[in-house]
């Protein structure tokens, strides 16, 4: 059994809740989730320009913890940007 996700702190939202290239019907995509936590690492550490460590005591999670979630948010922006899929924000 994994151990229990440790609560973080999310302060930013998304604009929407759905970003999928243009002229293609939903229905035809492939969607991939980007969760809450990922959306905050990103908006931190990229948007705001935050060192990790910041992003970090932010979030209420360990350096490295964020580091992966950063990585997997990361990931999951590139393969749909350059794979042509929907991605889709999760609360």
């Amino acid at each position: 059994m994994p151990r229990p996700k440790i609560p973080r702190n999310i302060c930013g939202r998304p604009a929407d809740s759905c970003f999928k290239p243009n002229g293609i019907p939903m229905s035809q995509l492939v969607q991939v989730a980007l969760a809450a936590d990922e959306y905050e690492a990103l908006r931190l550490v990229d948007l705001e320009g935050q060192q990790q460590q910041q992003a970090a005591v932010a979030m209420g999670v360990s350096r490295q913890t964020l580091a992966n979630v950063l990585k997997r948010a990361r990931f999951k922006v590139a393969d749909c940007l350059t794979h042509g899929k929907a991605l889709m924000m999760q609360n």
